[in-house]
């Protein structure tokens, strides 16, 4: 690993785990250009060919038994520390995304109490939280609404289980002040490509979302959910680390998304379809490798609670810039033109072999 730079006087200097993602190259970004910002170092386990300013790339595996005593040097010079890195394949091996976000998150937290980090900002999930009310589903639950996840879908439970932990570690570590962000889906359209590999898989034709293309929407009773534009979540996060702010915070934009907005969007017509219709598809498709979404995470889907984002604007004035149809459109646009970014995980095409590739290895990815 290579020397990190000292601490600053001058500004913050913030360190970003998982720094090469979806909102991790948001987030790098928005503080690489922001005054109050002195310098950002990001950690990813492979490096990228993206140099913005101010910002120094460092690679770390936080998997590894032995990571944490270099995050811990790496922490050395951080006022905050940003812990984003999250697996979210494979869906079959449930035990191999534990080790990436449970075991190497609690490396993480570790390493910052260690060197005594003074803030330790946290992204948590809109995933984390307990199925929305059964008797008002579209209530708007703050952050007081229990996170217990749903227990069947591996990156709920995750998530859920992560919060028990910042509970007991805050009582541990009361003198670092630790936020934990709560977005809604998060959507840009660098981010594009990646998350077509990561849910829809190689089969989904990019023409298929272009507007006037799709001509049925499918009406599935309990789907709705709220979206948010990654670059609108990023601010909030960059006003938590140089603000004084401590504890959860959601993280949404407006309206919910539904079938109606869906077919608004798509100029399709909505088809009622009935939930378990939709799973056993979902099942059919997963267990043949040919979709990375598991039916759990379909059926985490229809629990999630709606958020109310009220007291992120209360405390550091968060709003979002862009509403959830805009950010919808621009993830289309991004799967219409196969966007991305000169990152790991957001490049646009993968090496050798592109989705041919991606599907051979799927069928071969069998535990």
């Amino acid at each position: 690993m290579n020397a990190v730079p000292a601490r600053s006087s001058e500004g913050h200097t913030v360190v970003v785990v998982g720094a090469t993602g979806n909102l991790g190259t948001s987030i790098v970004r928005a503080a690489a250009e922001d005054e109050r910002v002195a310098q950002v170092i990001g950690v990813a386990r492979r490096l990228p060919h993206w140099n913005p300013p101010r910002t120094r790339w460092l690679s770390c595996d936080i998997t590894r038994e032995d990571a944490e005593p270099e995050l811990a040097e790496v922490f050395r010079s951080a006022d905050v520390v940003v812990h984003l890195a999250w697996l979210f394949q494979p869906t079959h091996r449930p035990a191999l995304t534990w080790r990436t976000n449970v075991l190497g998150a609690m490396r993480v937290f570790r390493a910052a109490a260690e060197v005594g980090v003074s803030g330790l900002v946290y992204a948590s999930s809109v995933g984390a939280y307990s199925p929305r009310p059964a008797h008002d589903p579209l209530r708007r639950v703050d952050e007081s609404w229990p996170t217990h996840g749903w227990p069947e879908a591996a990156y709920t439970r995750e998530k859920a289980y992560l919060e028990r932990y910042l509970d007991a570690y805050e009582q541990k570590f009361p003198w670092i002040r630790v936020v934990r962000m709560r977005p809604a889906f998060l959507f840009k359209q660098e981010s594009a490509s990646e998350q077509r590999r990561l849910f829809a898989g190689p089969l989904l034709p990019n023409l298929l979302v272009r507007s006037g293309n799709v001509p049925v929407v499918p009406d599935v009773s309990g789907l709705s959910m709220q979206f948010l534009h990654t670059d609108d979540a990023a601010d909030a996060f960059l006003d938590a680390i140089t603000s004084t702010v401590r504890g959860p915070y959601n993280l949404a934009s407006e309206p919910v998304i539904d079938a109606k907005v869906l077919a608004r969007t798509l100029n399709g017509r909505i088809v009622r379809i009935p939930a378990g219709a939709v799973r056993t598809a979902i099942r059919a498709a997963w267990l043949t490798r040919l979709l990375p979404a598991s039916p759990q995470l379909f059926d985490a889907a229809l629990q999630l609670p709606l958020m109310d984002w009220g007291r992120a604007h209360e405390d550091f004035g968060w709003t979002p810039q862009r509403t959830s149809t805009e950010a919808l459109q621009e993830f289309l646009l991004g799967l219409r033109t196969s966007s991305g970014m000169n990152t790991p995980p957001l490049t646009s095409r993968l090496p050798r072999g592109g989705r041919a590739r991606e599907l051979a290895t799927r069928f071969a990815a069998r535990p």
